[in-house]
């Protein structure tokens, strides 16, 4: 069943969400390309200077595949070749992390039809003993890509992929990213990312190394809403939660003024909690006779009114 939930901005609002890791020398990075051979050197990946390693130290069994030979040139290096496990029911990614350390947790999978089957694997994700999520690539796409956010309990962390039928699980990318430990809190469990939207009609992803914990940002647009932009910098109004200059300089607002700005998602139970992140700043010039003022609505229940923008 999904639940329906609607986030709902009143009046013209610039900003940006996020859903929910140290430096710029990518200190603590963990970045698995899997299924590159053991035997080739790391590289730099050529779109975000991202350094990946073999996975085949960190994982025991499972055989290496390509993509098909047509795709190869619609994707960047990390995502041509995978690891597939056509033997046992759970094979388990076993990693060397820091203990009651907060990380960002990526897992990427391209199928890219490497059996020539034409056959969508579908399967469990297990972060050690608890699922993460049940990956279908039939329903989600040829290419899926799961982030989660999760306070280590030991120095080791298994990335476990189950088998529940009769396909092969595979997987392309590992990624950890340690965060400062009070980023992002939940009271329970671990947080699955849902969306990390910055709103602009660029249509360009922007993460490491302009997001200095490699947190990928998403354009977004709506038709009712019209962009806005500033070359100036704009002050981190997160507390450390540093969202990059470039998703900070781009916005939106209602083009007709006196519509909301809605964003609306789909939960799998209603027991779900969801944590909302949003960055706010005015990087438009408001005439000295208005004021920029809008309250923040989420299921008809209003959470922040009347709240008025920090100027650029």
């Amino acid at each position: 069943m999904k639940i329906h939930n609607k986030l709902l901005f009143a009046a013209c609002v610039i900003l940006s969400i996020t859903r929910h890791v140290q430096s710029q020398n990518q200190q603590g990075f963990i970045t698995l390309d899997c299924g590159l051979p053991s035997n080739e050197s790391p590289y730099n990946d050529t779109k975000n200077n991202l350094t990946f390693i073999s996975d085949a130290n960190f994982i025991q069994g499972g055989k290496t595949g390509n993509i098909q030979k047509d795709l190869v040139i619609k994707f960047r290096k990390p995502y041509t070749v995978l690891r597939y496990f056509p033997d046992g029911s759970r094979n388990c990614y076993s990693l060397n992390v820091t203990q009651d350390t907060n990380y960002l947790i990526r897992a990427g999978f391209l199928y890219g039809n490497y059996d020539g089957l034409n056959n969508s694997p579908r399967f469990d994700l297990y972060l050690g003993p608890n699922i993460w999520e049940n990956i279908d690539m039939g329903k989600s796409g040829d290419a899926v890509f799961e982030e989660i956010i999760h306070i280590t309990r030991s120095n080791i962390l298994e990335i476990c992929l189950v088998k529940t039928g009769t396909s092969t699980p595979m997987i392309s990318t590992i990624e950890l990213r340690p965060l400062r430990y009070d980023l992002y809190p939940s009271q329970t469990g671990s947080l699955r990312n849902l969306f990390r939207y910055y709103f602009t009609n660029s249509g360009k992803f922007v993460r490491y190394p302009q997001d200095i914990h490699d947190r990928i940002w998403i354009p977004y647009l709506l038709p009712e809403w019209t962009p806005t932009n500033t070359t100036l910098n704009v002050t981190d109004p997160s507390e450390g939660y540093d969202p990059p200059q470039e998703v900070l300089r781009t916005g939106a607002m209602p083009t007709n003024v006196s519509d909301p700005m809605t964003i609306t998602w789909d939960l799998n139970t209603a027991t779900d909690q969801v944590y909302g992140y949003i960055y706010i700043a005015d990087i438009t010039q408001v005439p000295a006779n208005e004021t920029r003022e809008f309250a923040i609505v989420v299921n008809d229940k209003v959470h922040f009114d009347p709240s008025s923008p920090t100027e650029v």
